[in-house]
């Protein structure tokens, strides 16, 4: 299992970069012990309660990339504390990565009060993503409704399903505002047809767009 040990200490005393050195040491010798292959060690000097840290985002940057299926570390109290904490691991739950620390000897082992905001963490999130499936689903019934026929319109036709497309189809994005759709909702619509948009980006677009077309409407003056 590849993992990446994470040693974190407050400010940047000599006795706190002693402690840095001290559970990187201690990690690697249980990393062997758990039988665990070492891809690479972070350490970070600053608060837990923090969440910008340069070695957190380091290590959920590699655990995206690079396979990271376990994380090492002193104690919990090291990964973060308060809600910072609780941020991270679900981050880590998310991804699949098991916690091993030293000050439980292997995997940890959550309390019950951290176990329940967990749960709870994780209800809430199921539900942003079914409203958020849910407003897609409004958005392409509302354009259908209005007379836009995707499959007529769209260029780049297929997989409806969600494969990103980089191009943003200005022409669909002007003939759904046309009709008098909101550019949340112009975004939801293109989501649903598999183009990876956000509201922004449709405004974006739209405003350069008319601007454009402002340019071009504008009396060119001759240089005589």
């Amino acid at each position: 299992m590849k993992a990446v040990i994470y040693c974190r200490v407050s400010t940047e005393k000599d006795t706190q970069v002693t402690s840095l050195q001290r559970q990187q040491e201690e990690l690697v010798v249980a990393a062997k012990k758990w039988n665990l292959e070492v891809h690479s060690v972070i350490c970070d000097q600053a608060s837990g309660y923090d969440l910008e840290r340069s070695g957190i985002l380091n290590l959920l940057e590699r655990i995206k990339y690079e396979n990271i299926e376990a994380v090492l570390i002193q104690d919990e109290t090291r990964l973060g504390r308060g809600n910072a904490k609780i941020a991270l691991l679900h981050c880590l739950m998310k991804e699949n990565v098991k916690v091993f620390n030293l000050s439980q000897n292997g995997e940890l082992q959550l309390s019950e009060a951290d176990s329940m905001v967990l749960n709870i963490l994780s209800i809430v999130e199921e539900y942003q993503r079914t409203l958020h499936n849910l407003k897609i689903k409004r958005g392409m019934k509302r354009a259908v409704e209005k007379g836009y026929r995707p499959e007529n319109n769209l260029k780049h036709r297929g997989n409806i399903d969600g494969r990103e497309r980089k191009v943003v189809p200005i022409e669909e994005i002007v003939k759904l505002r046309q009709n008098k759709l909101t550019f949340a909702e112009i975004a939801a619509t293109l989501r649903g047809f598999g183009y990876d948009i956000s509201k922004a980006t449709v405004h974006r677009r739209y405003q350069e767009y008319i601007e454009q077309l402002e340019t071009e409407a504008k009396p060119q003056h001759s240089a005589d």
